[in-house]
């Protein structure tokens, strides 16, 4: 089945066509002033409201001593570096979905999701970073609204379906 997406000019119906002026450097498009987008400061829908916005699961390969320290000592550096944001342990080990060791950081703003995007593909060493947003769909979070800094890892999609429990009426 395929799925159907909403226009992303919605909202813009009928507004005035954008110049083809190039700025100074000859080969951007210049775009005239506007009013600051206000998904700087916040998520769009269908992101929970009552939920981070964003999860930053990285990964590495736990048997690996080096991959393990590194790890670790990223970890430290998370926290150290953005204390404001929410860091779970290390996970020595795969889990859930997680095919391998893992850690999880939450971002809470767009500010701090670009942040700490920013800031990983840098310091990220061997490690690979999975991103999701948090949306009332947590297996498409997972597979198809995602990014990935560095390799991406398998992932165990069967546990993110939702599970249903069937309902019978009485003996069959």
């Amino acid at each position: 089945m395929s799925r159907s997406y909403k226009s992303p000019l919605e909202g813009y119906e009928g507004a005035d066509p954008l110049p083809d002026t190039l700025n100074e450097d000859g080969k951007s498009l210049y775009n005239p002033p506007g009013p600051r987008s206000v998904l700087y400061d916040s998520f769009p829908e269908p992101f929970k409201k009552n939920k981070n916005g964003f999860d930053f699961h990285i990964y590495f390969m736990h048997t690996y001593d080096d991959e393990r320290k590194y790890a670790y000592e990223l970890h430290e550096r998370v926290r150290r570096e953005f204390p404001e944001l929410r860091t779970y342990k290390v996970i020595d080990r795969p889990i859930g979905p997680h095919s391998t060791g893992t850690f999880e950081v939450n971002t809470f703003t767009p500010h701090q999701t670009g942040a700490l995007f920013s800031w990983l593909v840098i310091n990220r060493g061997p490690c690979s970073v999975l991103i999701h947003p948090n949306t009332n769909d947590g297996f498409r979070d997972h597979v198809e609204n995602m990014a990935w800094i560095g390799r991406p890892w398998p992932l165990r999609t069967d546990v993110l379906r939702p599970r249903t429990t069937a309902k019978t009426d009485g003996p069959a």
